[in-house]
């Protein structure tokens, strides 16, 4: 088995900070030939270009980047390692990188993410918003703890990875004051109403439009949203109505601005997490899936 030699991974992963061979030579106390030869060095033993030059400075490749991104992992640990055996584990930060589809809605994803800070006070969070085939392929290369999406990763998305079903909720449909009366006769009163609808190809998309055709009912969609808050923002507004998850109902109403005109649970958005590993590893999503299966969707 060949082993990784560190002290050439130091070398690459200071010059890729410093950008230069010559700043990292005066960071590390060593002559420039000598981490050149170290760099070459490591290319060879990864059989990978890990630079191309661009003017005087040093450019990561594509390859390059994934092995930095790497290579700081591995450096933070060994500081974060020196640290507890210095001053011991408490207050210790763990890191939690989290990826999240941008058609959840925020308050979904604040409350799936909130049992984690619960679990772990001294957590440091990351999170973004992508489309899913975007957050997978990061994923893949370990840019991710875990991936917080409303479908399993897709038939046609060439990435190992694991779903692990957080619930499941129905729909609810909102609106401001002016729309109230709808409530009497839903689903039906949706008819020729002004909609706002995530857009297409989402999964909870298709299972209204499938839904409101089985009802009989055409709404008249005045705006389709990748993003669920900008959805909101149109709705609070009064544009027209929306759909959002039952489980976060009271969330949208406590503040007084939106009426609940109906629900249904015939329509069902889903919620996964999504690791590169078989089980859950990371205490953190650990505790963000006990608590989506024991309350948010219990």
């Amino acid at each position: 088995m060949a082993w990784l030699n560190y002290h050439h991974l130091l070398y690459f992963w200071t010059v890729a900070r410093c950008g230069t061979i010559a700043a990292a030579s005066k960071e590390l106390l060593l002559s420039q030939p000598t981490i050149s030869t170290q760099l070459k060095t490591l290319e060879e033993s990864l059989g990978q270009k890990l630079f191309q030059r661009q003017g005087r400075r040093l450019a990561l490749t594509d390859v390059g980047r994934t092995t930095f991104r790497y290579a700081d992992d591995i450096f933070r640990l060994g500081r974060e390692l020196q640290e507890t055996l210095k001053n011991g584990p408490v207050g210790q930060q763990v890191r939690l990188s989290v990826g999240v589809v941008d058609v959840i809605p925020k308050l979904v994803a604040e409350r799936l993410l909130e049992p984690a800070y619960e679990a772990m006070p001294q957590l440091q969070l990351e999170c973004q918003e992508l489309p899913l085939p975007q957050l997978l392929a990061r994923l893949a290369v370990h840019e991710f703890d875990v991936v917080l999406a409303d479908q399993p990763p897709p038939a046609d998305v060439k990435v190992r990875a694991y779903s692990h079903k957080l619930g499941d909720s129905g729909m609810s449909f909102f609106g401001v004051k002016a729309f109230a009366p709808l409530s009497k006769k839903f689903p039906q009163s949706l008819h020729g109403q002004p909609m706002l609808m995530t857009a297409q190809g989402t999964a909870v998309r298709t299972e209204l439009d499938s839904w409101l055709e089985s009802q009989g009912v055409r709404p008249r969609v005045v705006g389709e949203f990748d993003d669920s808050a900008l959805m909101k923002v149109f709705g609070d507004r009064g544009r027209g109505v929306f759909a959002a998850p039952t489980a976060i109902e009271d969330g949208l109403l406590e503040r007084g601005e939106l009426e609940l005109i109906g629900r249904t649970e015939a329509v069902r958005q889903s919620y996964y997490a999504i690791t590169v590993d078989r089980r859950l590893r990371h205490p953190a999503v650990v505790a963000i899936a006990e608590r989506a299966r024991a309350d948010l969707f219990g």
